[in-house]
């Protein structure tokens, strides 16, 4: 007996009442000729199914279609059915697994619900020395679950983070696909630069259209939140932005298009060079202790003018450049270990958010840039980045 859901003109409680009682009739009967997996299929298309079962139906030409001083009437109505129909739904699976009745009634009554009089399907009772036993040996240790840690890469960027909270820096994030403008422009990269080549950058495809600085990358390092924070607030300020930037370089020991990179950037009255190298080389004793030493070699970033790149004394051989009577790879057996780049922010850099304070005859800053990924490699003495992204457990928990 096929049920049909029938429009209503007339909303009175009676008729509510009627229609609510012929569907409960026909839900009933179809359930009790349920005995098969097709049975059940052809009960779930037709009651609970989402574009013509009875439950969407009553939904349409029952609620939405009151008037206004019925909704609440029929509202109540209709809930009350949805929830009888999707219950007959759920017990009659139960069943069709091998569950009985009486168990399904109960697992209802526990979690606080009424039973529904479903009628009993047809189905044989499982006999109870065909069931499986359910004891449990209470005196058995309870399977704990395995607790994860932090990846390396993500535990030497919380470090790195942490050292410059301590000293009064805010974290800053911004988006991963970027524009030409930010990413380059504002950066105070000249259209030429090699940075813009598409050997070193992925570009979005589609992106020739539009004009150069609207064209959409991956940005290919953090330091577009620079400008991103400065359109936002006015000096001074002072933020780290550490986050994942893409580079199209062909993946092997020391490369992958996919890497970390943290960055930093102050910004005030009268900040000199001297106030970069007292913070890194403070911010350097704290991640690879007090005996560190740092030094600046000049060098040229777009971005800033004085740059440079600060080299730590390596805190594998101590600065020795030899490890017992073997050389010291990581540090090449100078004794020295590149770290970062860094220097004074160009003022090009700030003309390009003059107007919101940054007027580079009245205000200084320096910024900073890491690899995070080049800095866990010697932090835990691994000779090839790709162990860090293959995903061995073996490896990564060493430093759990």
């Amino acid at each position: 007996m096929a049920y049909t859901v029938p429009k209503l003109t007339d909303y009175s409680e009676a008729m509510l009442q009627r229609v609510r009682d012929e569907l409960l009739s026909a839900l009933e009967y179809q359930a009790e000729e349920t005995e098969s997996e097709a049975d059940l299929k052809n009960f779930r298309d037709t009651w609970v199914g989402r574009k013509n079962g009875v439950v969407t139906q009553i939904n349409e030409l029952w609620l939405k279609a009151a008037p206004k001083e019925a909704k609440k009437a029929v509202g109540q109505v209709v809930n009350e059915l949805k929830t009888s129909i999707e219950r007959y739904a759920e017990q009659a699976a139960l069943l069709l697994s091998g569950i009985t009745l009486d168990r399904a009634l109960d697992a209802a009554t526990r979690q606080g619900e009424t039973p529904l009089p479903v009628p009993y399907f047809g189905y044989q009772e499982i006999v109870e020395s065909e069931k499986p036993s359910e004891s449990v040996d209470i005196t058995l240790p309870g399977v704990r679950r395995p607790l994860g840690a932090e990846h390396p890469v993500i535990k030497t960027m919380h470090e790195i983070v942490g050292v410059f909270q301590k000293l009064g820096y805010s974290v800053a994030e911004g988006p991963v696909v970027e524009t030409d403008y930010y990413n380059f422009e504002a950066l105070n990269f000249p259209p030429n630069h090699p940075a813009r080549d598409t050997q070193d950058t992925l570009f979005i495809a589609g992106q020739q259209a539009k004009p150069l600085r609207e064209r959409l990358l991956l940005r290919t390092h953090t330091s577009p939140v620079q400008i991103r924070t400065m359109e936002k607030m006015q000096p001074p300020i002072r933020i780290v932005i550490p986050g994942v930037v893409h580079r199209n370089d062909p993946p092997d020991a020391s490369h992958s298009p996919m890497f970390h990179q943290i960055e930093g950037l102050a910004v005030d009255t009268n900040i000199t060079f001297g106030d970069l190298k007292g913070t890194l080389d403070h911010a350097m004793k704290a991640l690879y202790g007090s005996s560190v030493k740092t030094h600046f070699r000049p060098s040229f970033f777009p971005f800033t003018e004085p740059s440079a790149e600060l080299y730590v004394t390596c805190f594998i051989c101590g600065g020795s450049g030899k490890r017992g009577s073997d050389p010291c790879r990581p540090c090449k057996q100078t004794g020295w270990i590149e770290v970062l780049g860094c220097g004074m922010v160009d003022p090009n850099v700030f003309e390009f958010v003059k107007d919101n304070g940054y007027d580079p005859k009245k205000v200084s800053g320096f910024a900073f840039g890491a690899g995070i990924d080049r800095l866990a490699l010697l932090k835990y003495g691994v000779d090839d980045l790709q162990y860090f992204f293959q995903g061995d457990v073996r490896f990564l928990e060493q430093w759990a």
